[in-house]
């Protein structure tokens, strides 16, 4: 059994043992906060920080002078300049923004990528995500431990082919990244929506039912009383799931479901940071207006410094 196959028996198992009849799972693919901090400029730019490096990049800024947190603030804008015409966008910033709050994302398709690319030719093929991945299934069609692994590897291939837009059967880094973590593309949601409902749909009618619904969140595991989270879920899918009212999920209210259209706080960031470091209110920044309100955008010991100042006065 090759890592991928132990983690993931690992964490079926794991879940299984750690359940409890109580505990809801949440399907719904909602966009994440960009910082767990208040977003109150008078008092600290930490959120914005956060935003724009991600929380753990911000950290290690802290512990720069101003000059090296201005020079290497100077390099990052060279990269959010896409089109290297020297103005750096609402858009650029916002795509930049969506970047580093999912560098993990990257970092895990890194990791994921030098167990595939077998050849090391940049690129992974489906033979060759299907050799590292189930080479030991095809030499044993029938493994002890029972696991239906041909039936993944069935669901794998068709995500496989959805992400590959050329439909070479070879992904290039950005099209393994959408097989990967396909919540994360536009235009492998239909197949995150197909997959879900494959789950939840025990009768195999192609919908989701009220009791098909609560039975992937709730067992009943032999208590009568539901808890109210259960009931209120209920409520839920006879209220807003279902929107034509005929007892069942479809497709579209699937998708509705797990994948609803949430605020965007990337683009409500971007426009925050242009607003307030657009000198000359042409709707874009230079690099120069971005590294002269540098403290805006990362941190440095002399920011971690006055904040801690800040704090102290308050106490």
């Amino acid at each position: 059994m090759d890592l991928r196959q132990f983690l993931m028996c690992l964490s079926l198992c794991t879940a299984f043992a750690l359940s409890k009849p109580t505990e809801k799972k949440d399907r719904v693919h909602h966009e994440p906060q960009l910082s767990d901090k208040v977003h109150n400029d008078a008092q600290s730019f930490d959120y914005d920080h956060d935003a724009f490096l991600g929380a753990e990049e911000a950290k290690t800024f802290d512990q720069l002078t101003p000059e090296e947190s201005k020079e290497r603030l100077g390099k990052i804008v060279s990269k959010i300049d896409g089109d290297k015409d020297g103005f750096v966008t609402v858009d650029e910033l916002k795509d930049w923004i969506k970047f580093a709050q999912k560098r993990w994302i990257y970092e895990d398709v890194e990791r994921q990528w030098k167990g595939h690319d077998l050849n090391e030719d940049g690129l992974v093929s489906w033979e060759e995500y299907k050799n590292a991945t189930y080479g030991y299934v095809l030499d044993d069609p029938d493994p002890d431990d029972g696991f239906n692994y041909k039936q993944m590897m069935v669901r794998d291939e068709r995500r496989f082919k959805m992400a590959d837009k050329d439909g070479d059967l070879i992904a290039t880094k950005e099209e393994f990244t959408a097989f990967l973590h396909p919540e994360e593309y536009d235009y492998m949601k239909d197949i995150v929506v197909q997959e879900t409902m494959e789950d939840i749909d025990k009768n195999g009618d192609g919908f989701i039912d009220l009791e098909e619904y609560i039975g992937d969140m709730y067992s009943h595991d032999g208590n009568a009383d539901e808890p109210e989270w259960v009931k209120t879920e209920r409520e839920q899918f006879v209220e807003f799931r279902d929107k034509n009212r005929d007892g069942k999920m479809d497709k579209e209210e699937t998708k509705d479901w797990i994948l609803p259209s949430d605020y965007d706080h990337a683009e409500a960031e971007a426009r925050h940071l242009v607003y307030e470091s657009d000198q000359n209110k042409d709707g874009k920044l230079t690099k120069e207006e971005i590294v002269d309100k540098y403290d805006l955008f990362v941190g440095s010991q002399a920011t971690d410094f006055g904040e801690a100042l800040v704090r102290h006065d308050e106490f």
